[in-house]
């Protein structure tokens, strides 16, 4: 359905779980795909699938902690020498983890915000002048934290809304240079850490599925579709977007099912 050959794009966070599956749709739709992360062993691991998958594509790997604007700036130098110029920046680097507010440590939470918020800011600040020249789009992958109020993740919370007010604060700023940016907001993504984390046995996993008016859980390729979607001319008129791709989950009280699966762990463990 989507076309993408020749296209350059970038997927920040791109080795593993949902933000590997976009990596993954990109290139298997014909385009170049660089990923970058903190570990080379699971760059090089995802350039290696990205081979596989668009063998006749330029893939390159670029190893960075978005919280180190010096090892950004090198990496987002060394894909402009690759590249060129990109169309497509999809920014996903993400850290989380569950904590009271109580016990919550001001390094804790600060590790977050550098993470979630300030480096999305830096990774978007790189990558425009591979953008400007022609414009683009840009995807960033926020969470249901955003503007679902969970317990256990005040620091997430925090961090995922400023990431969606950065993503409509800058699709006013930017429209004019005609890049377009938007935030796909999944919602239980089987398969992936993050909710291997949230709900670690099969048993919460399928007690989450009930509270999704669609009743499943989702998976890496409905959001990879999402990405594609939003990256394509068929959303050429869409921008400060942010799209739950969730099964209808963060309508049904989402906040309310977390702590729910919070309370049944501990029975489960006692």
């Amino acid at each position: 359905m989507f076309d993408y050959q020749g296209k350059n794009v970038v997927v920040v966070g791109g080795t593993s779980g949902i933000n590997l599956g976009i990596a993954l749709s990109f290139a298997k739709a014909g385009a170049n795909v660089a990923v970058a992360s903190r570990s080379k062993d699971k760059v090089d691991a995802a350039v290696a699938k990205l081979n596989a998958e668009n063998p006749s594509g330029h893939h390159i790997g670029a190893c960075f902690d978005v919280r180190d604007i010096e090892a950004l700036s090198l990496g987002f130098e060394y894909i402009g020498a690759a590249f060129g110029t990109i169309e497509v920046l999809v920014s996903g680097a993400a850290g989380n983890f569950p904590a009271s507010a109580e016990k919550l440590s001001e390094n804790g939470f600060k590790s977050v915000m550098d993470i979630d918020l300030l480096g999305s800011f830096q990774v978007l600040k790189q990558a425009l002048p591979l953008l400007k020249d022609k414009g683009g789009a840009i995807i960033q992958i926020s969470a249901p934290q955003a503007f679902v109020p969970m317990p256990m993740q005040v620091h997430v919370c925090a961090a995922k809304a400023g990431v969606d007010m950065l993503t409509k604060t800058l699709a006013i700023e930017w429209g004019y240079k005609g890049i377009r940016i938007n935030s796909i907001v999944p919602g239980p993504i089987a398969g992936t850490e993050g909710f291997d984390r949230l709900a670690p046995t099969p048993e919460l996993q399928e007690h989450v599925a009930k509270g999704v008016p669609l009743r499943r859980n989702g998976n890496c390729e409905d959001i990879a579709n999402a990405a594609l979607f939003l990256a394509s001319d068929m959303a050429s008129y869409i921008t400060g977007a942010v799209l739950p791709v969730d099964g209808g989950w963060s309508l049904g009280g989402a906040g309310a099912a977390i702590a729910e699966i919070g309370q049944l762990a501990k029975q489960k463990q006692s």
